[in-house]
């Protein structure tokens, strides 16, 4: 598991390799990630938009951004926190990802940044 604290919010990362779900032969691995956010902060938050770098060993680079996460844009309160799982296909049998949450204070409605940690997706058969 991958941590990081920024912006007073702690962001962990934890890749699962989805062997029924990629086809090596094809060069399509998929990769799950469970991504925990827990509020550290003294105010209420609310997760805005995500801006995902994600790179394959081949140097293949890509963005990914959007409203929320998973069709949602939870809120959390001091000390809360908000669990999800989502997904990465990659062209190759390793890779890498890290990004940023745009995040709101809802007390004062300043929006804010805080990033997620860089963390690898690697089959497991690579790890030998």
């Amino acid at each position: 598991m991958t941590s990081k604290i920024s912006e007073g919010v702690r962001i962990s990362v934890e890749t699962f390799y989805q062997q029924d779900y990629s086809n090596p032969m094809a060069g399509e691995y998929m990769f799950a990630y469970r991504i925990t956010i827990e509020n550290n902060n003294t105010f209420p938050v609310k997760l805005l938009r995500r801006h995902w770098h994600i790179f394959d060993s081949n140097g293949q680079y890509r963005e990914v951004e959007g409203d929320g996460v998973v069709g949602v844009q939870p809120v959390l309160n001091s000390g809360e926190q908000y669990q999800y799982v989502s997904g990465c296909n990659l062209r190759t049998e390793l890779g890498k990802m890290h990004g940023t949450y745009l995040m709101e204070n809802l007390n004062s409605k300043q929006n804010f940044s805080v990033n997620i940690p860089l963390f690898e997706m690697i089959v497991p058969f690579k790890m030998n």
